[in-house]
């Protein structure tokens, strides 16, 4: 929908013009029912003159009951009367076909005149032309037709750059949003259209307003998600992994399926009308982004808040790096379930959902205390076991020791309030390195941590005597051993809830592993007084709610990944000839914006070691995406140079996104930019609600129902969505599954909507609330309105002829009829509305507005009149 500001009619005038102006009699041709509403329309539009002088403008009362008229009566006895002579007719012919016996007379078939299908479209514009509309106005709507070649006309002409009279921004103020970047992982989806397509609304609008405005595009380079796809994609083609490639060759590899990809997203952007200014686009790679990457790490680092330390992370062992908890899914399990594993025998299946117990025998006792687990193989890292201060069946075993199964090991038995007394037997067993909350114990009472497994999940020689198996294979073989020593006390169900990863589908294991993290305690404080102060808003306000209930409960942020596609980590491990220095030791590390700058601080933190005994090694880890993305609103603007656009554009006005990146994106924004700018990145959040399938399900490629906006403005057949998923990353299986949910969604392809009635149909899904199960339906039938806008388009310039040229001015003439001056106030009703609507965020109602003026009000009611009125 391509909205344009329209201004409000002088009500004054409009009273004047009113009470001048004589009634026309109603067109013959109208149906009773339309009659009726015209007839209550005109009453009205008097009323409402008289109104609009007094008080301004004011909704309309159509359908209010009054008492009618005696020109009325007459009308309604003629009606009635008319009414009478056809029910005769039906009723004689009716008797005539009962006298011929029922037989009907065979009607002699008109010739119905084929008509010939309109040839295809084909673009003559050149492009960044004007669009040559002096030809004859086509017969019938056609989507890919109509909004052929004006984006590149609007983009050639400069209308999506900021206005800047004189190098300034306009008097009426500045409208600055940033797009949330898309991945450059593959083409976009139906999610990113409607983001686009609030974005783009809201961009136009206030264009139009006069403000000058900014829409910067880009794109993010998305670590974790991008390694993956171009590395399927070479053991695919060319049977290659990355380490066979080398780190070099590899990213060389990424960087141009990011030419690939990016410029197909930058050509769907366009597609779907996203006015932006391309000049500024920015990809989160871009050497201009680099270093503010590189400045703000270094910043932080200086000051402590990033920092360097051995804790557990979420770990996918399939690829071999942390994850953050926007990329793991908490999986819900009722009980007993069995599950393949992705980095295990694919032939076989493991048991999830149990708990088991066992006894620790204690040491110098015939006693024992049992334990329960629905982690068996953590045993073998079991540094304690806790029970409640306060629990008397286990006080006289305070201070004492178990004897470990397996290895022999001593563990104490330690009193907690961690434990739960009331929950089975009122004994836990305690992994730090393997567990969040056992973590916590351990640090509380200084435990061992013993790490079990390695970075690939198996048992390494601290896990003795299982080294060498998987993750789940130890967990087998760990029961089999306790039965035999007879220790096994029993299985039960369990619901439970088990991480997975959202990339490979494989079992998070928590790790424990040396990260750079954020501490971002202090930070999250001052984000959460800038939503309480109202200096940042968040709409809607559940949203808001969800803000504090994160901000509140924050947790320092892992932001190194084991990966080659990304920022690389800007920190150095100082090598000391003849020293054999700790890595975990945050005393041997030294960041800077560059090598050089580095190595001239390692040489001032170590003044005693001569300088040519001083090497250093960066760290081979990247970034976390969400680390480059939370700079995006100022580093698109030039920071960390004071640039123009800091000045003019900086903090942004909005940011639009989906919710479910409040925290993981929106949050940390906010704290990095309060932190390194000194204000908000930007003043207001709208959070959209997630698009999900006609079914409620959320989009997936597996499930084969994510659709591609392309598909939805260009139609598509059922052929060819199934051949594009051939094209993908998918397994045979996963193809199989997802060719079957196209074929039940979209059994007869997907039809040509085009982009207007595509976004329109999205905007009106749009009220900021629950979630969206989009049937692609709905699009066509707004597709079908778009059609309905074009005849009605088209029946106006056949009435206006061909020489007609519109007024410069908006006021009333004086000549116009009660039919014009009613039209006229249902349009201004329809412009304060929208507004209305536009300023709470409310697009479904927005639309709404605007479907029924042009439905209801101007084609089924003012176009009537207009066809024998004149």
């Amino acid at each position: 929908m391509r909205l344009v500001h329209l201004h409000w009619i002088s009500s004054s005038s409009f009273a004047a013009v009113t009470r001048r102006t004589f009634y026309k009699p109603l067109p013959s041709h109208l149906t009773h029912k339309r009659a009726r509403l015209f007839s209550f329309s005109i009453r009205d539009c008097k009323q409402m003159a008289d109104s609009i002088a007094t008080n301004g403008p004011v909704a309309s009362s159509i359908g209010d009951e009054v008492p009618k008229s005696k020109n009325a009566e007459k009308n309604e006895a003629k009606r009635l009367a008319k009414l009478a002579k056809y029910e005769a007719k039906l009723a004689a012919q009716a008797a005539a076909a009962q006298a011929d016996g029922g037989v009907k007379k065979k009607e002699k078939k008109s010739k119905v005149k084929e008509v010939e299908p309109e040839p295809e479209f084909v673009n003559t514009t050149p492009s960044g032309e004007k669009k040559d509309l002096s030809g004859p106005c086509p017969t019938a709507y056609n989507p890919k037709a109509v909004e052929a070649a004006w984006y590149d006309w609007w983009e050639k002409s400069g209308y999506f750059k900021p206005d800047m009279p004189n190098g300034k921004p306009r008097p009426e103020g500045v409208f600055t949003i940033p797009i949330p970047p898309p991945n450059v992982t593959g083409a976009l989806h139906l999610g990113h259209a409607l983001t686009n397509s609030i974005q783009d609304c809201l961009t136009r609008w206030n264009r139009m307003k006069g403000k000058t405005t900014l829409f910067v595009p880009g794109c993010d380079h998305a670590g974790i998600a991008t390694q993956i796809v171009v590395e399927k994609r070479l053991m695919k083609e060319r049977g290659l992994s990355r380490h066979q490639l080398g780190r070099e060759a590899f990213l060389k590899e990424v960087f141009k399926w990011k030419d690939q990809y990016g410029s197909r997203i930058y050509g769907q952007l366009r597609s779907v009308g996203s006015s932006m200014d391309w000049d500024r686009a920015r990809f989160t790679m871009d050497p201009s982004m680099v270093k503010a990457v590189n400045e703000a790490f270094v910043r932080l680092h200086d000051e402590g808040i990033i920092y360097r330390e051995n804790r557990l992370v979420n770990w996918d062992t399939k690829l071999k790096t942390a994850l953050s908890n926007l990329e793991v899914e908490n999986k819900e399990l009722p009980g007993r379930t069995l599950l393949s594993v992705p980095d295990h025998d694919p032939k076989k299946q493991y048991e999830f959902g149990v708990i088991i117990s066992f006894a620790y025998p204690v040491e110098n006792s015939s006693e024992e205390i049992v334990v329960a687990t629905t982690r068996l193989e953590t045993m073998l890292g079991d540094t304690a076991v806790a029970v409640h201060p306060n629990d008397t069946r286990y006080t006289h075993l305070h201070g004492k020791y178990v004897i470990h199964p397996f290895q022999n090991r001593r563990i104490p038995i330690i009193p907690d309030e961690y434990v739960d007394p009331e929950f089975g037997t009122g004994a836990v067993k305690i992994t730090p390195a393997h567990d969040p909350n056992d973590y916590i114990v351990g640090k509380r009472n200084q435990l061992e941590f013993v790490n079990i497994f390695t970075d690939e999940g198996r048992i390494n020689e601290n896990g003795a005597p299982f080294g060498g198996l998987l993750r789940f294979d130890a967990r087998e073989a760990v029961l089999e051993e306790l039965k035999k020593k007879g220790l096994y006390r029993g299985t039960k169900d369990n619901k439970m809830v088990i991480p997975v990863s959202e990339r490979t589908g494989n079992i998070v294991e928590p790790l424990l592993k040396p990260q750079w993290w954020v501490n971002c305690k202090d930070m999250a404080q001052e984000a959460i007084k800038a939503v309480k102060s109202g200096q940042l808003e968040i709409i809607p306000q559940t949203s808001e709610k969800e803000w504090f209930r994160w901000m509140e409960n924050i947790q320092d942020w892992c932001i190194s990944r084991q990966l080659w596609w990304g920022h690389r980590v800007p920190a150095y491990f100082v090598n000391i000839e003849g020293q054999d220095n700790e890595r975990m030791d945050g005393a041997f590390w030294v960041s800077g914006r560059d090598e050089a700058e580095a190595r001239e601080r390692a040489i001032k933190r170590f003044p005693d070691v001569p300088a040519d005994k001083i090497t250093l090694e960066q760290d081979e880890d990247v970034l976390d995406t969400w680390f480059s993305s939370g700079l995006w609103p100022f580093s698109i603007m030039g920071w960390p140079e004071q640039t123009g656009d800091m000045n003019v554009f900086y903090p942004n006005s909005l940011l639009e996104t989906g919710r479910d990146i409040l925290f993981f994106w929106v949050a940390r924004m906010v704290m990095l930019g309060q932190k390194l700018t000194g204000q908000i990145p930007f003043k207001q959040v709208f959070c959209h609600a997630m698009v999900r399938d006609a079914h409620g399900r959320k989009m997936s490629k597996s499930l084969g129902n994510v659709i591609d906006p392309m598909d939805v403005i260009n139609g598509i057949s059922l052929p060819l969505l199934h051949k594009r998923l051939e094209e993908g990353n998918l397994d045979a299986r996963e193809i199989k599954k997802a060719q079957e949910g196209q074929k039940r969604d979209f059994p007869n392809g997907i039809p040509q909507c085009g982009t207007d009635a595509m976004r329109f149909a999205l905007l009106a899904y749009t009220s900021g609330g629950s979630d969206i199960n989009l049937d692609i339906l709905r699009v066509e039938g707004y597709r079908k309105w778009c059609n309905k806008l074009w005849n009605a388009t088209r029946f106006a310039l056949l009435k206006l002829g061909e020489g007609y040229t519109p007024r410069s001015g908006i006021e009333v003439t004086g000549k116009e009829s009660i039919a014009d001056l009613w039209i006229l106030a249902k349009l201004n009703q329809c412009i304060r509305k929208t507004n209305e609507y536009l300023e709470q965020y409310n697009f479904m109602q927005a639309t709404t507005a605007l479907y029924q003026f042009w439905l209801y009000e101007l084609c089924d009611v003012y176009l009537e009149t207009t066809k024998t009125a004149y």
